[in-house]
């Protein structure tokens, strides 16, 4: 007897709403929980805005830690991004007034852990060569004048003979 498996699909929520919408409305409903979120949207807002004035390799991995009356903390991961950071803090400061944002001072923290915190790659598919590749490179290896070109082909041979 040949039996079918089926794909068991996970239960819907009752309500249409996506399960972050849900619990940014609860978290909006209580008092307590209301200053949170407008805390966390002030600083994802600041943190877009200061985004938007750093170099593209900075804004990459500085992100806003804190802000604190009219002192701002930003994070990066090493010491060579903040001391970049501290250079462009006066243009930073300037940009961030201009558009709205009443700050006096930036506080530049450096905290490795951010670049742990970033996606992690997808493992790299590799196929191995088989036999009629190996020969074709064997063949072209005969064929090549001494060189870089046939040293290389020779370690790519020896490489892929290993495995």
């Amino acid at each position: 007897m040949l039996r079918m498996s089926r794909r068991i699909k996970p239960p819907r929520p009752l309500n249409k709403e996506l399960p972050a919408t849900l619990a940014v409305s609860w978290l909006g409903s209580d008092q307590h929980g209301s200053q949170v979120l407008t805390t966390a949207r002030n600083l994802l807002a600041v943190e877009h805005a200061t985004k938007k004035v750093l170099p593209p390799s900075l804004a990459l991995v500085c992100r806003v830690a804190r802000i604190d009356r009219q002192q701002m903390t930003l994070a990066v991961p090493s010491a060579a991004y903040a001391s970049k950071l501290r250079q462009l803090a006066p243009r930073i400061l300037q940009l961030l007034n201009d558009g709205g944002w009443n700050l006096n001072e930036i506080n530049v923290r450096v905290q490795a852990a951010l670049l742990q915190s970033r996606t992690k790659a997808a493992p790299r598919q590799v196929e191995p060569m088989d036999d009629n590749a190996l020969d074709a490179f064997n063949e072209l290896q005969d064929n090549l004048p001494p060189g870089p070109l046939a040293d290389a082909i020779k370690r790519l041979l020896a490489h892929h003979r290993k495995t």
